[in-house]
């Protein structure tokens, strides 16, 4: 049988303890791996191992889709009307609410984001994805089409069956949430991999699963090989990463454009697929931003993210310690100006200081490639022909965020910038009823909104003759 982690709190932020299987999670179970093997865990605050987690192999995948796929021809699927699926994913929610600091310090110890941010943003948007595509779940309609009076056509919108979901370690439960949520409102059950470097929100989250009354094997999950995601001309959505542009024009509310740009690129340490990390200020305030800018990015607290007042915890880990060090390195080799930070934090774990780097070339890797940390590249730009040239040279396009109090000039940015979201005066503003993917290298599809319903299903045209004769 697998192992059970068990880990008790006792810090300033949160006091409290949980306790669940590290298993693979299928047929409504939690079971060891085909190969018996675990992978390990480790704390990014210290470095040390937290627990060890059971790995599958394709073994375990073959057993899961099994699984899935008899649950999808029996309890799921067309078997399930869409009532049955709301109330369940309604119950997974309440279930997540009853759960929330812990949740929240489980995605604190296993990531290394702070638990204040774990606790306000990610289980709390978590929970409300669940509630929103609850509410979706009984409103998959098709249309009634006008053909002929003698025919009624129609059409249907029938699940995929089985579907492979692959999640990221920047944000493990609300990415968990992401994908979950319109696959089983829509009817399918899932495989779901949850990234080797932060499973335990996932792992939870099964058991949570379990609470609201799921029926087994609606959802397996852990450490399942990518070869599930593999062959057959499967249908795919992706969200692949960016370099966003955020840019800052002359006549931008300079206190607001700091704070919104401060958390653009700070924000979860800088590991956010769309963190606006080309920051394009126009010369006439460029001196002033770069000041207050920098300021503000000064006082962030970095360090233990249980403990009081801190803002930015640890890097995932060591490879993307590693990773982003190297970006730095490269920076400086390129003859990029550090203007903030670059260093190391502390002695043990994988924290980086909030770095500023100026005097940049469009050809550094440091403005081309996505560090995914806490590194922001300043720019200087003429005007807006001149920026949106600049905003638009890159193989991504996530996202972009647009700061004037010239409205018309906002919209007019926003709309020509080459990005699948556009913020104007704000940014990384995400809702559940909005869709979010990118243009160009950065995706495929979308999530949240009712367009991420779109990726679950299958579009069935249905013709019924009513007296037509041949």
């Amino acid at each position: 049988m697998p192992s059970t982690f068990s880990y008790e709190w006792n810090t300033e932020a949160f006091k409290g303890k949980t306790s669940f299987n590290t298993g693979l999670f299928i047929n409504g179970k939690f079971v060891d791996g085909s190969n018996k093997t675990t992978i390990d865990v480790v704390n990014p605050t210290n470095g040390k191992l937290i627990t060890k987690v059971s790995e599958g192999v394709e073994k375990d995948v073959d057993l899961a889709v099994e699984a899935a796929q008899k649950a999808f021809d029996t309890a799921w699927g067309l078997n399930a009307p869409g009532s049955q699926r709301s109330e369940l994913l309604w119950k997974l929610a309440q279930a997540m609410e009853k759960h929330h600091d812990e949740l929240a310090a489980v995605e604190a110890l296993d990531n290394g984001k702070t638990f204040g941010w774990a606790k306000g943003t990610d289980v709390a948007f978590s929970i409300q994805v669940i509630k929103y595509f609850a509410g979706w779940a009984d409103k998959i309609t098709g249309q009634v089409v006008e053909t002929d009076e003698r025919k009624l056509t129609y059409t249907r919108h029938e699940p995929i069956g089985v579907v492979g979901q692959i999640i990221p370690w920047n944000f493990p439960l609300l990415m968990f949430a992401w994908k979950i949520g319109p696959a089983l409102a829509t009817g399918n059950t899932i495989i779901l991999k949850p990234s080797e470097f932060t499973p335990l929100t996932a792992i939870k989250m099964c058991e949570l699963i379990n609470e609201a009354g799921f029926p087994p094997c609606t959802l397996v999950g852990r450490k399942i090989m990518e070869s599930a995601a593999k062959s057959n001309l499967k249908n795919v959505t992706l969200e692949l990463g960016g370099k966003s542009p955020n840019i800052i024009f002359n006549d931008a509310d300079m206190e607001k454009a700091v704070s919104w740009t401060t958390h653009g690129i700070f924000w979860n340490h800088g590991q956010a697929c769309c963190a606006g990390s080309r920051i394009f200020v126009q010369a006439g305030i460029y001196d002033e931003f770069l000041k207050r800018f920098t300021e503000k990015a000064k006082a962030i607290k970095v360090g233990d993210p249980f403990a009081a007042g801190i803002d930015q915890g640890p890097q995932v880990s060591d490879i993307q310690y590693d990773r982003i060090m190297s970006y730095i390195n490269s920076g400086r080799s390129d003859g990029a100006t550090v203007h903030l930070g670059g260093e190391r934090v502390g002695s043990e774990g994988y924290f980086i200081e909030p770095t500023i780097f100026t005097d940049v070339k469009p050809d550094m890797k440091i403005v081309k490639e996505e560090i995914f940390g806490p590194v922001g590249v300043v720019i200087k730009f003429e005007d807006e022909e001149d920026v949106i040239r600049q905003a638009n040279d890159t193989t991504y396009g996530l996202a972009a965020a647009v700061f004037s109090q010239d409205i018309n000039r906002a919209l007019r940015t926003a709309h020509r910038l080459q990005a699948g979201t556009a913020w104007v005066n704000c940014a990384n503003q995400l809702h559940a009823n909005v869709p979010f993917g990118g243009f160009k290298q950065s995706g495929i599809g979308r999530e949240l909104g009712e367009y991420a319903l779109h990726n679950y299903t299958n579009v069935k045209a249905v013709h019924v003759n009513l007296g037509h004769e041949l």
